[in-house]
């Protein structure tokens, strides 16, 4: 450039061209250049690049990469694959390299474009996203929930064993008590959870358990294009944001619902941060948005997924591919299943017979053993080979108790030990082990024993066990009546 202005102010001062590039060495032409443009112009071409190999090739490789964008995008082609076919089919002599840049350049030109897109308060997109935890000491896939207000950048994350319907539709109703507002609209993907069906014409048919959820807050519901996450990108920023910065390193905790206080913790801290390109904190800008939003209903959504069943002559009723013990008292009858995330609900007609957490493996069996103990009294050869009692951790004092039982009454002791286990059906484990181990510390050994000593100890009294007499028995006093007793029945005016 120094030269540049030295050369512009002699030939403003008079001197030629000619005496120009003399005096400064340099050429004429370098000289009228500098005269006709006050900065370097810099290089410009004045005809199309001549590629003399390629030039008879490019409408066949354009031909292939319009192809490859309807197949599948591992099976599209390289530039090495380009190379090797121009090569092998079409006697092509040039060098890979040009084919490289030549792809390159076309690959470029074909990219998507976007429209910035600004977002007005009250709105907010939702998504799914994964990552492994440790829960309880195992290390497993988590699938968690994020909920993004684009406009204010809040957010909410919560995480579940798997994305199910009930976890879509829960997570929402966490998010909604997390803000204490109902936003306006919602983004979703097409989801096969919240997306049964998508029409012809563009529009969706919803799952009957969404479509519930929709109706009870009253949100319309907005869908991406299928495929395309750029159309809800601020949730999927979300989705890598909390990935990073929450699941980084991964997550140790005992319980889901301990992971979820601290994931709903690390998104009430987020609010304090002011992002770029923003002057305010997240939660300043919040307040426009649940400005926006519209108020609770009076009750939450019930989330959870609806079904029906029958029970088996095992007393079973599967739901999810997974079976579920009911009392045996309802063998072979019409039951209704509400799925939770957390636990399945098993009724009949009005009432609740059985609660079980929610199992999200394949074709298992989860047992509640108390709902087998009756038939087990009748059929007390199965005691040993029934499977729901197989893995059921009773303490110790329990086997203890049924071996002097059946050292004592042998048959019949095995059929009172199971009448002890029924206890359960009405008292709870810890009052029932209280009471097995005063039995065994005072040699009752005996169901009547033991349900005198488990009353007591609910009720707070000291047990009356007259062991000497009957050790199954309550204590009874009988006093001696005198003949004096009986004289307030005589009245004054008898005959």
């Amino acid at each position: 450039m120094d030269l540049y202005r030295k050369v512009r102010l002699a030939c403003k001062d008079g001197m030629s061209e000619r005496a120009a590039a003399r005096h400064f060495g340099i050429s004429r032409d370098s000289v009228r250049k500098m005269l006709s443009f006050s900065v370097p112009p810099g290089y410009r071409r004045t005809t199309a690049i001549r590629r003399p190999k390629l030039d008879g090739f490019t409408e066949i490789i354009d031909a292939w990469l319009v192809e490859d964008r309807g197949r599948n995008r591992k099976q599209r082609h390289t530039a090495k694959r380009v190379f090797e076919r121009l090569r092998d089919e079409h006697g092509f002599t040039g060098g890979y390299t040009i084919i490289k840049d030549y792809m390159r350049e076309q690959e470029r030109r074909s990219r998507e474009m976007f429209v910035p897109l600004a977002h007005p308060p009250g709105h907010a997109q939702a998504d799914f996203g994964e990552a492994m935890v440790i829960i309880g000491g195992v290390e497993q896939k988590a699938y968690f929930f994020a909920f993004d207000l684009p406009h204010s950048d809040a957010c909410y994350v919560r995480a579940y064993p798997a994305a199910t319907s009930e976890a879509w539709v829960d997570g929402h109703v966490h998010a909604f008590a997390f803000f204490g507002r109902v936003p306006v609209s919602v983004l979703y993907d097409n989801d096969k959870c919240l997306v049964a069906r998508i029409l012809p014409d563009g529009s969706r048919t919803r799952t009957k358990l969404f479509s519930g959820f929709l109706s009870h807050y009253l949100i319309r519901d907005r869908y991406g294009r299928p495929g395309k996450g750029n159309d809800k990108g601020s949730v999927e920023g979300l989705v890598g944001y909390s990935r990073r910065n929450f699941m980084v390193p991964i997550p140790r905790f005992a319980t889901w619902d301990e992971f979820n206080l601290w994931l709903e913790a690390q998104c009430r801290q987020r609010q304090a941060e002011i992002l770029r390109g923003h002057d305010e904190t997240i939660g300043e800008r919040l307040s426009r948005d649940l400005d926006a939003m519209t108020v609770l209903p009076p009750a939450p959504f019930d989330a959870c997924d609806q079904a029906t069943g029958r029970v088996t002559s095992q007393a079973l009723v599967r739901y999810k591919t997974n079976d579920y013990s009911v009392p045996v008292a309802y063998g072979h009858r019409d039951v209704w299943i509400r799925g939770y995330v957390d636990k399945v609900v098993i009724g009949c007609g009005g009432e609740v017979i059985a609660r079980h957490p929610r199992c999200y493996d394949r074709e298992d069996m989860v047992f509640d053993p108390i709902h087998y103990l009756p038939l087990i009294e009748r059929k007390i050869n199965a005691l040993d080979q029934a499977a729901p009692l197989a893995e059921w951790g009773l303490p110790p004092e329990f086997a203890t108790l049924r071996r002097l039982m059946e050292a004592r009454m042998i048959k019949a002791g095995r059929r009172e030990y199971v009448q002890v286990l029924r206890l359960l059906e009405t008292f709870g484990i810890d009052d029932l082990h209280a009471a097995v181990k005063k039995a065994l510390q005072l040699g009752a050994v005996g169901f009547d024993a033991v349900k005198h000593l488990v009353l007591c100890h609910v009720e707070k009294r000291p047990p009356k066990l007259d062991l000497d007499v009957y050790p199954y028995l309550p204590r009874a006093t009988v006093a001696t009546t005198s003949a004096a007793s009986y004289m307030c029945l005589v009245s004054a005016d008898a005959p």
